[in-house]
């Protein structure tokens, strides 16, 4: 069957995740004084990820909940004990720094203007619907969407079948009537193919190393990749 949709991930790949991190993470320490605590805002930012990384694990596990892994990362990356409520003010003051930094990748809405006639469009994020839905509005590209699907309201998240499903669902289209592009070559691309759908691993950094997996290095090769169709033997110069 062909496909008919294309489920997209939303950070760090068509959103610019990583630069309005880093860009936040630079301005928040700077605000907070936390400067003089590392070498580097790389340093921090580093630190920052591995500590998000690492609660993010324990909510996909069922360990915690949304806001409380928001709150363990903060007091991770502090080293204080802080009270729910000033983890949560912490966390809201980084957030005014990281979204004044939002942008979406050049290659985004061209892509999306290519294909919107030819296919439906949803997302499904490893995150909240209360921040994605609102970073999609802000970034003046929620309209393309269908559907917005989220492992905090889905309570489960990518690489799970049931994740992939439940946004198929949304589209009341089967699986492998879908495509899936993400930036993850495991969580994203590999996870989509595991649940039946056509995975494509969108590789920026041109990492490349993953010949089973259909990669392209920048949405512009999209439109193209699709409108063969097929089934995913991507073309050579695409891996």
């Amino acid at each position: 069957m062909p496909i008919r949709a294309v489920l997209w991930d939303i950070d760090d790949t068509i959103f610019d995740y990583a630069r309005a991190d880093r860009a936040g993470m630079q301005r928040h320490l700077e605000a907070e004084g936390l400067v003089d605590g590392y070498d580097s805002v790389d340093q921090a930012l580093g630190r920052w990820r591995e500590i998000t990384d690492q609660h993010w694990a324990r909510f996909s596990a069922g360990e915690t909940d949304w806001q409380g892994q928001r709150r363990d990362r903060v007091r991770s990356f502090t080293g204080r004990p802080l009270g729910d409520g000033e983890a949560d003010d912490w966390f809201q003051r980084y957030i005014v720094h990281f979204e004044a930094a939002w942008s979406l990748f050049p290659d985004a809405v061209p892509a999306l203007d290519l294909l919107a006639d030819g296919y439906r469009h949803a997302v499904l994020s490893n995150s909240s619907l209360h921040n994605q839905d609102r970073k999609l509005r802000v970034l003046g590209v929620r309209d393309r969407f269908e559907a917005v699907v989220c492992a905090a309201e889905l309570g489960v998240s990518k690489p799970a079948p049931e994740a992939f499903h439940a946004a198929c669902e949304a589209l009341a289209l089967p699986p492998e009537e879908v495509a899936y592009v993400g930036d993850q070559p495991d969580i994203d691309a590999q996870g989509a193919v595991a649940a039946g759908l056509t995975g494509i691993w969108l590789d920026r950094t041109g990492l490349g190393g993953r010949p089973e997996l259909t990669r392209i290095t920048g949405l512009a090769q999209l439109p193209g990749l699709l409108r063969r169709d097929t089934r995913f033997g991507a073309p050579d110069t695409f891996r």
